[in-house]
């Protein structure tokens, strides 16, 4: 197909909005086709799913304002949800580090906020292997595991081209247990590959190593730039300072990433790894090549080792996924 006519094509696309919704942020996009149109992002409300649901529409109505739209101009919503969702009404049944949407009917209260249209809803991470798949780094692979380390660790499974959902858990890697009756994980079982590089994990074992006397600036950047959490960038910021807890926590979570890919890699002896999320997209590169020398001594097969990228749609890759995922052509390639 022509460029102008893919344009004009693209212009006569539908309004697709696509929501990443997480622990800490919400980022929104609206999409024609394949070309971001617009973009929304307000912090996640630690209050109850009505005032994260309002923050969710207001990203949609920042979006559609940017792209010269209106919120009732969307034709479809995709939602990347940290958590399992099920029923046509998109009600939530588990989410671990947003406990306030158990029992919450995510997808209604959506589609009522913009006219009625059509929500789907899919897991947070495997939308952003969606995203990686169709037009980020997934795109040369029919195999490849999608890792995105950032409040928690999640993963993604495409297989032979298409994504693998099982039985709705598939590609849970941040529950691979790396370490037995190790760190507890906000899941509540112990030694989970989340409870070591996940970044509320991390919170937690150094507000426990605080208490112990451990010294550390990682607080004190918190509460400089007005954050409650510890953001990726703060972790950065610390690691940039020489923190000595901050290097030990990210040390021990790419020991734990090392683990825990290479036995997946043994498993399904896949093409690539695509390595996104918060942590993922801020510590970079050197980050993904630390994970890749942590896996090398554990891999069966270390002499055809898998490749081992970065997202490139850095922390728009769930969005993009999300709204991906509301279109006929999306749905066509999960099973």
């Amino acid at each position: 197909m022509p460029t102008t006519t893919r344009r004009a094509a693209a212009r006569r696309a539908p309004l697709v909005a696509g929501v990443d919704l997480g622990g800490t942020k919400i980022q929104t996009v609206l999409m024609r086709g394949e070309e971001v149109v617009g973009k929304g992002r307000e912090l996640t409300p630690q209050g109850g799913a009505e005032d994260v649901t309002a923050a969710i529409v207001k990203t949609m109505d920042t979006a559609a304002a940017e792209a010269g739209a209106t919120i009732t101009s969307i034709t479809g919503v995709g939602i990347g949800f940290p958590g399992t969702v099920e029923g046509q009404d998109g009600t939530v049944v588990r989410a671990v580090n947003l406990p306030m949407f158990e029992g919450f009917a995510l997808g209604r209260a959506v589609a009522a906020a913009v006219g009625g249209a059509e929500v789907r809803i899919n897991n947070d991470v495997s939308v952003a292997v969606v995203g990686e798949q169709r037009l980020g780094a997934g795109r040369p692979y029919r195999d490849f595991i999608g890792v995105f380390v950032g409040t928690g660790v999640g993963g993604g499974l495409v297989l032979e081209g298409s994504l693998r959902d099982g039985r709705g858990a598939a590609g849970e890697i941040g529950h691979m247990v790396v370490k037995p009756n190790g760190r507890r994980c906000g899941c509540g079982r112990r030694g989970c590959l989340e409870a070591y590089a996940g970044r509320l994990s991390m919170e937690r074992t150094a507000r426990r190593w605080v208490k112990r006397g451990r010294k550390t600036v990682l607080f004190d950047l918190m509460e400089a730039r007005g954050r409650d959490h510890l953001a990726s960038g703060v972790i950065a910021k610390a690691l940039a300072n020489d923190d000595r807890m901050a290097r030990r926590l990210v040390d021990d979570g790419v020991a734990a990433l090392g683990v825990a890919l290479a036995s997946a890699q043994n498993l399904l002896d896949v093409e690539a790894f695509v390595i996104g999320g918060g942590l993922g997209d801020r510590l970079g590169k050197p980050f993904v090549a630390r994970i890749e020398r942590a896996m090398k001594p554990h891999l069966l097969a270390d002499k055809r080792p898998p490749k081992m990228l970065l997202a490139e749609l850095g922390d728009l890759s769930g969005a993009i996924g999300a709204a991906l995922i509301a279109t006929p052509v999306a749905r066509a390639t999960s099973r």
